[in-house]
């Protein structure tokens, strides 16, 4: 903000409503009084046209009223755009008024009549001439056009780029800017005698009235590149100078007979320019400019200028010095300078609201003085009732309960959902069938309760693929407390293969208005619901044999299968219930055995992945069927190996499409740089003037053509079965997440952190994949919860940030880290958020950590070699001993290593030697231990041997394993020697068993 405010010496407001623009203000001597005033003509968009005198309003008692200063008012038809003053008869030398309407422009003649008494002067508007205008003005410019004097001609600009030339009550010519698109300001330069203009190619363009008088006619607009109709010349500019920018402003001040100076107001810079198209200097603004007017300085060679701006500011710059700053009460869009009868130098500015003012530069010296404080004594106990009181005025007026509700202990609006027992007759679906099976639909009715009032309801519902809801959005009419509404819509299966989740989503967003905030504050609300087992599924035969094979467990007698799942059997009393079979409409057969005489179920199909939602509903029902009948500590289990080759394929599966997708794109890309420079080459030879042989360049054009339509359509083909393989990789996932939870019961927590571990996206994006993901979020449980001691896990605290997610080279790795999660899960290791904070970090252990990248996990450190780990990873989770949990715990605190796959490459091998031979292996390996204590700064490898033997209960196997455990991968020499110590302690009892 200014210090210094513009000193207001007169002003008036203009209607009520009116809008105004640049071109509606204009200044000069329109009635001809023969005194030098100028008046003040202004013109609103609403067809008024007003003329003041200003006179001070601190002259005194005898000052004029408002009603004297206002000479005339008059209501025109239509909006005023522009208002000139200036010689525009050719039969008189005296001043008239031009009034430029849309399709109109109009002359008048001002004249006053002086009366008899004080207050009876009149003024009268006549019109001299009009013209109609057969195109749509946009502005105006005037002057002594071909060097004319005596009189001033008038150029109109139209909406569509034409110049109209007026030569008093005669239209002269037209004629059509070349390159036109929108009109920008117009202004004429009297001494080249030049018209300038800022086209839409934001670039200052001059044109000779010369040029323009022999250009085409402008008849009809016609396209440039085709030839001229008549015998004229082609209209070109002048000069061009681009400025980059659109223009706000343009005008021409009349400074000397030698040159003349263009200036040009953009958004963000002002630009001033010779008449010769060379720039004088540039300012860039640093806020957004309304107006400028330049007028002549003392200082010869020098500009001055006034530039408001749209912070109620006038600044008056020097060139490019800023010389004075003042406030005014308005933004100002039109700037002009007056002289009047009792000031000269006056600036009057309008705003685009009609607040017209005429004010100085200056300062008024201050009066003001402090008054003197009258000395009281000082009630206290006033002064605290006083505050107490304003305390409680500022609680009241700062409370937000009423512009932000609060939160109810009861839900302001309920959903309920009704999943409908039975199949839509008919059917809803977009596939009716699906290899020859009917694709059943299946209809959800979601009631919307209010306790408050609800506006802008609008309900979501969102389901996984493939499947599909019949209308996915609802919008609700406006509710009131207590009302309900009730929206049906149905379920199907839209795609040639399972889903991996049955449930849905429903959203329901709403404003919820208050007394101080009526629009109301937005508000969401979400539900979820589950579909029926049979939507995407029918019964079939069992079948005898099947692929894939995995057994549950429970702790309570066998149940028949006809009462958890009655939808499958047509004649329950037929079957014995001790098998069930399920075909899916895109998907294998599923069949769930029961045994007679245990408590174990087994399920089993061709495809391991359309297994997952069998399964997930075989336990869920259990749990319902046994809390109906009041049981409440039934367990399920898992016992067989974990199903680690069968996942690791369908990961393979995945990631192989995954890689074909970005050769896809590549592959793309290369071809359609190819076709852009074949079709470079074929324009280049149809542009030539001297045409030469194609030299098969059209065949080459058509074969790239078909090359890129080709592999367009395999990428698509790609992305489908991509967005296929995902849905069978989550449900692959769910169900080893299901297993897990099952071999080590898990607590529901524990489950929902395994399941966020290993499933962190919802879908594949084409920047950030499952494999890279489920990678960086597994190796953080290794590091973290599961780590071999509490000094590895501060150690993942200290470490910085990794490099960036992306495509890994191959599965290997995530194979590798998966396989290690499930062994430590096996091993008693429990997972949790929690421990990762309370870990310190010792000083020592940040030496240990590589700056800028994170520490590879000593399991992963054959990341170049890619064994076969399926069958090692099954094998190795088969001789987990649960009962030996208390040893290996105190076995781990002592040594806390990790397990290396060459470790474990070395186990399979040594199973094969006596034990004779491993234990003179053994002499041998302590010897060189001790060889090696000398040298400090190397790094030492250690092997060792287990002992063969195929009974998995014998202890001396059990402490052998869980020593190689330690004994794997490098070690640092930094803890080397502890290390030693803690073995040689380990190894006599070793011996002895």
């Amino acid at each position: 903000m200014s210090l210094f405010k513009a000193r207001d010496w007169w002003s008036a407001t203009l209607g009520d409503g009116e809008e105004f623009d640049q071109g509606c203000l204009c200044v000069g001597d329109v009635d001809n009084s023969g005194a030098g005033y100028d008046k003040v003509v202004v013109g609103s968009y609403m067809g008024i046209l007003r003329i003041f005198s200003p006179h001070s309003s601190k002259t005194g008692a005898g000052a004029q009223s408002q009603a004297d200063q206002q000479l005339l008012e008059v209501q025109l038809q239509h909006p005023i755009i522009q208002v000139e003053v200036g010689k525009f008869v050719s039969c008189s030398d005296q001043l008239h008024l031009a009034v430029l309407q849309p399709r109109k422009l109009s002359v008048y003649s001002v004249s006053g009549t002086a009366g008899n008494v004080e207050h009876g002067a009149q003024y009268q508007l006549k019109l001299v001439y009009e013209h109609n205008l057969q195109r749509t003005a946009c502005n105006m410019t005037s002057g002594p056009f071909g060097g004319a004097t005596g009189h001033h001609s008038v150029c109109i600009q139209s909406m569509d780029g034409m110049l109209m030339f007026f030569e008093q009550e005669s239209y002269s010519f037209g004629r059509f800017l070349p390159g036109f698109l929108l009109p920008g300001p117009l202004a004429y330069c009297p001494r080249t005698d030049n018209f300038l203009t800022v086209s839409s190619t934001r670039q200052l363009e001059s044109y000779r009235y010369e040029t323009l008088a022999v250009a085409t006619e402008a008849e009809s607009r016609q396209d440039a590149e085709l030839p001229l109709k008549t015998g004229g010349k082609r209209l070109t500019p002048d000069w061009t100078v681009v400025l980059g920018e659109a223009a706000l402003e343009l005008s021409i001040p009349s400074l000397s007979h030698a040159s003349s100076s263009i200036c040009v107001l953009g958004e963000r810079n002002l630009y001033c320019f010779r008449d010769n198209g060379q720039i004088r200097f540039m300012k860039k603004l640093e806020y957004n400019p309304s107006c400028f007017l330049p007028y002549a300085s003392v200082t010869e060679g020098t500009l001055n200028l006034l530039l408001g701006n749209h912070n109620n500011m006038m600044l008056v710059f020097q060139d490019t010095t800023l010389k004075w700053a003042a406030q005014l009460a308005s933004v100002p869009i039109a700037v002009r300078m007056a002289n009047f009868s009792e000031l000269k130098g006056v600036l009057v500015t309008l705003s685009s609201e009609g607040h017209l003012q005429c004010s100085y530069l200056g300062t008024d010296p201050s009066f003001y003085s402090t008054p003197k404080v009258d000395a009281r004594e000082v009630d206290y106990e006033q002064l605290d009732a006083e505050m107490k009181t304003l305390q409680r005025v500022i609680r009241e007026a700062t409370r937000t309960q009423d512009i932000l509700p609060k939160a109810d202990s009861e839900e302001a609006v309920t959903v309920t959902t009704a999943v409908s027992s039975s199949m839509d007759i008919p059917s809803q679906a977009l596939i009716q069938d699906i290899d020859g099976l009917p694709v059943p639909s299946v209809t959800v009715k979601v009631k919307v309760k209010s306790s408050c009032v609800m506006q802008g309801t609008k309900l979501t519902i969102s389901v996984r693929p493939p499947l599909a809801v019949s209308q996915d959005q609802f919008t609700l009419e406006p509710m009131g407390v207590g009302s309900s509404t009730v929206v049906a819509f149905s379920a199907f299966l839209n795609g040639h293969y399972p889903p991996a989740d049955l449930s849905g989503d429903i959203a329901v967003s709403y404003s919820s208005p208050t007394e101080l905030n009526p629009k109301g504050v937005p508000r969401v609300h979400q539900s979820r619901f589950d579909l029926p087992l049979a939507l995407v599924c029918m019964s079939s035969s069992p079948a005898k044999s099947a692929t894939h094979k995995i057994t549950v467990d429970t702790n309570k007698p066998p149940v028949n299968l006809t009462a958890v799942f009655p939808e499958f059997y047509e004649k329950p009393e037929e079957s014995d219930g001790n098998s069930l079979a399920v075909q899916f409409l895109s998907g294998a057969r599923v069949t769930v055995l029961a045994s007679k005489t245990s408590q174990r179920y087994r399920v089993q199909s061709e495809s391991f992945e359309d297994m997952w939602l069998v399964i997930k509903e075989l336990v869920q029902r259990f749990e319902h069927h046994f809390t109906q009948q009041g049981v409440k500590d039934l367990r399920h289990s898992f016992t067989g190996p974990l199903p680690l080759p069968e996942y690791f394929q369908t990961v393979d599966n995945h990631f192989q499409l995954r890689v074909s997708a970005h050769q896809y794109q590549d592959l793309l890309a290369e071809r359609a740089v190819q076709f852009r420079a074949i079709q470079r080459r074929l324009l280049t030879r149809f542009k030539d003037k001297t045409p030469a042989p194609l030299q098969n360049l059209d065949s080459l054009l058509d074969a790239t053509y078909h090359q890129l339509m080709a592999l367009a359509d395999a990428a698509e083909e790609n992305r489908l079965l991509l967005e296929q393989a995902f849905v069978r990789l989550r449900s692959s996932t769910h169900l080893l997440v299901l297993l897990l939870s099952l071999w080590q019961g898990l607590t529901p927590d524990q489950t929902n952190i395994l399941e966020a571990t290993l499933l962190p996206l919802l879908q594949d994006t084409p920047t950030l994949g499952w494999e890279e993901s489920c990678d960086a979020a597994v190796s953080h449980l290794l590091r973290g919860c599961l780590s071999r001691s509490p000094k590895d896990q501060a150690a993942s605290l200290a470490q910085s940030a990794g490099p960036a997610l992306g495509l890994p080279a191959d599965t290997g790795r995530l194979k590798k880290h998966i396989t290690l999660l499930c062994d430590r899960l096996g091993k008693g290791g429990r997972l949790s958020l929690a421990s990762e904070t309370n870990a310190p970090v010792p000083a020592q252990v940040q030496t240990l950590v590589r700056p800028g990248g994170v520490e590879p996990i000593a399991e992963a450190a054959g990341d170049a070699e890619d064994p076969p780990l399926a069958q090692d990873a099954a094998k190795f989770i088969k001789k987990k001993q649960p009962s030996k949990k208390a040893k290996k715990d105190k076995e781990r605190k002592e040594a806390p290593r990790e397990l290396s796959e060459g470790s474990l490459r070395e186990e399979d091998a040594a199973e094969e030697e006596p034990a004779k031979e491993k234990k003179e292996k053994r002499e041998k390996k302590e010897s060189k231990k001790e060889a090696s204590k000398e040298p400090k700064g190397e790094e030492v490898k250690k092997e060792s041997k287990k002992e063969s033997s195929k009974d998995k209960k014998e202890p001396p196997r059990e402490e052998k394993e869980s020593k190689k455990e330690k004994e794997g991968g490098e070690k640092k020499v930094a803890r080397k020697s502890s290390v030693k110590v803690k073995e040689k302690k380990k190894e006599p009892e070793a011996g002895e068993g």
